[in-house]
């Protein structure tokens, strides 16, 4: 893969920076089904056409814009909500550089599947430390835990504990 920052996270997910042509054409031999883009369409990296090219290999595709400077949590439960929607079915998750991305499926592995921090750190802590904007954004989706909007969206084992 062309992509910078490639990881498989589970045998259904995977994250990256912005994907190439090259790399969307190889999505149909990983049973690739979904194709989320976190990062914004004016990125520098950002492919033109990208959905186009997507769609076409019969890829569904999904744009949540996350403002680099202002993460918002209702993104973060749309893309809890995308992820449950495509539960069962292999998601291919990115943005410019899996940056936004890893911070999300961090999220995602804390909040969702009620994972460790050692485990759930992954794969953020090979990707980047976020910053001040990202950690304060973390926090406080972790601080909402107890918000039903999380909780609804979770599976029943994997809801988090208050």
């Amino acid at each position: 893969m062309d992509a910078e920052n490639t990881h498989q996270v589970f045998d259904w997910l995977w994250t990256s920076g912005q994907l190439s042509g090259k790399d969307i054409a190889c999505l149909p031999a990983l049973g690739v089904e979904a194709v989320i883009n976190l990062a914004l369409p004016t990125a520098s990296n950002a492919l033109f056409g990208e959905a186009e090219f997507i769609t076409r290999q019969g890829i569904a595709y999904i744009h949540i814009p996350v403002v680099w400077e202002r993460p918002e949590l209702h993104q973060l439960e749309q893309f809890f909500s995308i992820l449950k929607a495509f539960e069962g079915r292999n998601v291919w998750v990115h943005c410019a550089k899996n940056m936004r991305v890893s911070a999300f499926i961090y999220l995602y592995r804390k909040l969702c599947l009620a994972e460790s921090e050692e485990i759930a750190v992954h794969p953020m802590q090979e990707v980047w430390v976020p910053n001040e904007t990202w950690q304060t954004f973390i926090h406080r989706a972790l601080s909402a835990r107890s918000n039903t909007a999380f909780e609804r969206d979770a599976p029943e084992a994997a809801r988090p504990s208050i």
